[in-house]
């Protein structure tokens, strides 16, 4: 027996990595098009009381931003430590838009399995190909009905449940929830955002665990960003709604699992969002209602930083290095087309053992990289954020901002569409012409106007924050061998006629 033991030891040791932390685990949670709607972000109407209770036991981060405002683009992104325009997904995943990622990426979920750590994927994926986002446990709209998997709380319940029953420590469990995307497009049977699905009502099923809490669209709060007009107040409560159904079991269900498991005490758990919700201004922009999302780190091992609210910007570029640090693993090196990999995101755990006054402002460079939605969608755009400054480059300027299916069938947009066509008041901060027809560059000053309605840059008095800002944005698309480098006046040429990239000009002004 004894030799029996110690040949198992010697099997485990010459099995795994040596200076792995094999005791703890990760748990993310990701919405799907969920912006600030929840009194933890100041919106006291919408009740997340979940969501509240984790972040009681979490860093809340009050800037915290997804690199790309596009559902496929920003988990990729999420999963890879990459841009958008770095890991090859340009655009959705599904369907005839058929995008995905190039096959050399490393995700976290292939680094985390080469260190014999079990993965989970919960919900929604909308990533490929398989072979660069492989998980031991799957059950996601590739193998299930993405209503059960992805927006059915108690049948998400039970299937945390299943993976968690089988799974010892170290795992990672990744839940992609559906909620609260809208649903307009793809079952307009259920309501806009899918708001009556399992509700209980006349053929709209039944989710045992959901207990919908029904808001009227005359108190809703209509953020600056929406017209206040009776569509688009009826479009805010059903969101509303599925924000409810998202907390029931994004928040309370899935972590009383975990903690029924016995994980509680040694899971580090994330709470984001993809993206903002599809509202105008929101998401496939990349101004502030599509780019800013909520964050909650939960450390088990630092209590002392539960309830921490934190300002300095972080981005979900910043989730692969945070669990690769929390298990104790280098990024691997690798190549992408010859060229070095090289993470722009950092590790986050330092915020969670900081004193509580303490803030880390330094770290407030935001890097932003959008390209296409549905494949129809191009409209490539690149943008930073440093403290108060936000700069954006338009690379499709000349042609008119594109809408997708989703956005464009939703009452609020279709109120835009109706009210301009008749020539009445929108009761909106902006008309189409100026929603559709976009300058080149952009740049706001969001400490004066949050809004992004004032572009300052052609302002004299700042071309030295402007130029600052280009400079910042060029480096860092340099860094992430970004294609579009040169766009829209020249091509980027790099083949051995050249010692490093170069622009060519097009004299296309």
């Amino acid at each position: 027996m004894h030799r029996v033991a110690v040949y198992l030891m010697w099997i485990y040791a010459f099995t795994t990595d040596p200076g792995l932390c094999l005791d703890r685990n990760v748990l993310i949670i990701l919405a799907d098009d969920f912006g600030l709607e929840t009194p933890v972000y100041n919106n006291t109407l919408c009740k997340t009381p979940n969501l509240e209770r984790l972040a009681k036991r979490s860093v809340t981060f009050q800037s915290a931003y997804t690199s790309v405002s596009s559902c496929s683009p920003s988990r990729a992104a999420l999963l890879t430590g990459l841009p958008s325009h770095e890991n090859g997904m340009f655009g959705l995943h599904h369907s005839m838009h058929n995008f995905n990622s190039f096959q050399s990426v490393l995700s976290l979920s292939k680094i985390l399995k080469r260190h014999k750590i079990k993965t989970g994927i919960i919900g929604k994926k909308h990533v490929g190909p398989r072979s660069v986002y492989p998980f031991d446990f799957e059950r996601t709209e590739e193998n299930s009905s993405i209503l059960q998997v992805g927006r059915n709380i108690t049948r998400i319940k039970l299937l945390v449940r299943h993976f968690l029953s089988n799974a010892k420590s170290p795992f990672f469990l990744y839940i992609g929830f559906h909620d609260p995307h809208r649903c307009g497009h793809t079952h307009p049977e259920y309501g806009n955002f899918c708001e009556n699905f399992g509700s209980g009502k006349p053929g709209m099923g039944l989710i045992p665990d959901w207990k919908p809490i029904q808001y009227d669209p005359n108190t809703v709060d209509v953020p600056y960003f929406m017209p206040d007009t009776k569509e688009a107040r009826e479009d805010i409560a059903a969101y509303y709604t599925t924000i409810s159904r998202l907390d029931q079991v994004g928040v309370s269900l899935v972590l009383d699992e975990l903690k029924e498991a016995g994980y509680e005490n040694n899971t580090l758990v994330i709470f984001t969002s993809d993206n903002g919700p599809s509202f105008p201004n929101g998401r496939t922009n990349v101004y502030e209602p599509a780019v800013k999302e909520p964050f909650l780190i939960s450390n088990p091992f630092e209590p002392d930083s539960w309830g921490k609210v934190e300002s300095s910007a972080v981005s979900l570029l910043d989730v692969l290095p945070t669990v690769l640090d929390w298990f104790a693993i280098k990024f691997p090196k690798y190549k992408i087309f010859k060229k070095r990999v090289k993470l722009t995101g950092k590790s986050l755990l330092s915020f969670t053992n900081r004193p509580f006054e303490t803030t880390m402002s330094e770290n407030n460079e935001i890097y932003m990289s959008h390209n296409l939605h549905e494949v129809t969608m191009y409209y490539p755009m690149r943008a930073v954020r440093v403290n108060d400054y936000k700069l954006i480059h338009n690379l499709n300027y000349r042609a008119p901002f594109p809408i997708d299916q989703d956005f464009y069938l939703s009452p609020t947009f279709q109120g835009i569409l109706n009210r301009t066509a008749r020539g009445e008041p929108l009761r909106w901060f902006k008309n189409l012409t100026i929603y559709y027809q976009r300058p080149e560059w952009e740049l706001f000053d969001l400490k004066h106007d949050y809004r992004e309605l004032n572009n300052i840059y052609e302002k004299e008095s700042i071309k030295n924050v402007t130029n600052l800002l280009k400079a910042l944005l060029h480096r860092w698309m340099q860094a992430t061998n970004d294609p579009w480098l040169c766009s829209p006046d020249a091509v980027l040429e790099e083949n051995r006629s050249y010692e490093k990239p170069t622009c060519l000009p097009l004299f296309n002004r």
